[in-house]
């Protein structure tokens, strides 16, 4: 491994022009979102609320990521998909970078985000068996009177 790639990986403040880090396998922003499927404004939002380690710069100052930084990206992202908060996908992470957690950790996590998965759909599921029922009292026509809104002013309206 070069000294280069080195001082990237231990994320030292080494700077270098950027066609030195991309002939190294190192990554500038764009080519991070693109390889991992996350925004590079949102790479920088993690970068900036520690969800993200610092990574290393070019001397213009240009942010640069290596493989396991792609990793970390591509994680995140799995887990943003399945709807796990930033406090979750930061314990997630201590988790999958401790090698002696217990797998009852990361389980019971993830169960205690399928009951609040569930809690929100039965949630949703209400919002739209009522906004269905407001639905089926209006007429729909060319009439200007509609249960719908009347409903979301006062609340009284197709109870």
């Amino acid at each position: 491994m070069s000294i280069f790639l080195g001082a990237i990986m231990r994320k030292t403040p080494k700077y270098f022009e950027l066609g030195e880090a991309k002939s190294e396998g190192l990554a500038n922003i764009s080519d991070a979102a693109k390889r991992s499927g996350v925004s590079a404004k949102m790479i920088r939002h993690y970068e900036d609320i520690g969800l993200m380690p610092k990574v290393g710069r070019t001397m213009a100052g240009y942010r640069i990521y290596n493989d396991a930084d792609i990793h970390i990206l591509r994680f995140i992202r799995r887990s943003r998909d399945l709807g796990f908060t930033i406090k979750e996908i930061e314990t997630l992470l201590g988790l999958w970078n401790n090698r002696r957690r217990a797998s009852s950790d990361v389980k019971k996590l993830a169960l205690k985000h399928i009951a609040d998965l569930d809690a929100r759909i039965a949630e949703m599921q209400g919002m739209r068996q009522a906004l269905q029922k407001l639905a089926s009292c209006c007429h729909g026509d060319d009439r200007p009177d509609c249960p719908i809104l009347d409903d979301l002013a006062e609340e009284t309206a197709c109870h």
